[in-house]
């Protein structure tokens, strides 16, 4: 999922807003005439009127240009609510009662993942066709390529292998050669650790919270650790089912429910084992989850800033002399063309 710098402007807009405006309301100085200036309106032309004209200039795809705007605004209705005055407040009291309508609005957006879910594992099960394209297809057929599309394509994954993982199976997926990681350093074992132990602590920091702090609180937080736990049930049920793949031309990175990478084989110029931990950094991805990286692959063009990748799979020699194998083959191929 490519995010242009252009289109992340409207969002770097409200966070400038937010700290601007939250330094104006917030303080007593020449300003803001020492309190007494505090008008709700400047924040709220920013927030309401330039932030998502900002949207549709930045944004290619209108559809996608309005459900950011209405995201980005609700957002910034949020905020306002805490860095405005209670006293200068007129207008934004009939705005907070809004965030009912953002609610509704996510509430929304995972019923239709739920959906889309139900449909695109049937149509899997009916055609035996690849999953990634089953939950992709009818996404982009709503809503197209872009940013809302790639975030809800990551939350139909989530609920696809949370649910119905046992209907996905390796050889569904696109590619001649496949390649597992759930086995190295006991990856799927430590994930089934987390999960237990989240189902364990939910019941108990409840309690802790509904009795220490508010009822509200124990619930928002147990809701939201309650999606967690879905999120790591999806990620452990996903790591025996979606493999590393390699076909003719690319490299397919699948690891848990994150979405595919694919690497152009012409596009590397190395693959080799690795030992020891690698840094996060902007030249390099790591796909690894427990312990450290046993392969390293050097990319010949730099892919989004990414130059390195390092994975961790159950059978790195296997891997690399694959590779190696279709770049050799590749070579073999251009040669003959170039001779002939």
């Amino acid at each position: 999922m490519n995010i242009t710098v252009k289109e992340k402007l409207p969002l770097l807009f409200l966070l400038a807003i937010s700290l601007s405006w939250g330094f104006y309301y917030q303080g007593e100085h020449w300003f803001n005439n020492y309190g007494a200036a505090n008008f709700e309106w400047l924040f709220l032309l920013d927030a309401l009127l330039v932030l998502p004209l900002l949207c549709f200039v930045c944004i290619k795809d209108k559809k996608q240009a309005a459900v950011k705007a209405a995201l980005l605004c609700g957002i910034a209705v949020l905020v306002g609510s805490y860095i405005i005055p209670a006293q200068s407040k007129f207008i934004w009291h009939y705005l907070e009662s809004g965030r009912y309508l953002l609610l509704a609005f996510i509430l929304l957006f995972e019923l239709v993942a739920m959906l889309t879910v139900y449909l695109a594992i049937s149509a899997a099960l009916r055609q035996k066709s690849e999953p990634e394209l089953a939950i992709s297809k009818p996404i982009h057929r709503l809503l197209g390529k872009g940013v809302t599309a790639g975030l809800l394509e990551f939350e139909t994954r989530i609920w696809t292998y949370a649910l119905f993982a046992k209907h996905i199976s390796p050889a569904q997926f696109h590619g001649e050669q496949h390649f597992s990681y759930h086995l190295k350093d006991d990856a799927k074992t430590n994930a089934l650790g987390f999960i237990l132990l989240i189902a364990l602590e939910i019941p108990l920091v409840h309690l802790l919270l509904h009795f220490a702090w508010s009822p509200i609180a124990a619930n928002i937080v147990s809701g939201l650790t309650l999606l967690s736990l879905v999120f790591f049930i999806a990620e452990y049920r996903a790591m025996a089912r979606r493999p590393l793949s390699v076909d003719k031309k690319n490299l397919y990175i699948r690891f848990g429910i994150y979405n595919t990478r694919v690497v152009a084989l012409d596009n590397i110029a190395g693959v080799a084992l690795h030992r020891g931990y690698i840094a996060r950094g902007a030249d390099n991805k790591r796909y690894n989850f427990a312990g450290h990286p046993n392969l390293a692959i050097e990319l010949r063009q730099s892919d989004d800033t990414v130059k390195h990748l390092y994975l961790g799979v159950d059978q790195p020699q296997a891997f690399i002399d694959c590779i190696q194998s279709r770049l050799q083959t590749s070579a073999m191929k251009l040669s003959g063309n170039l001779n002939y």
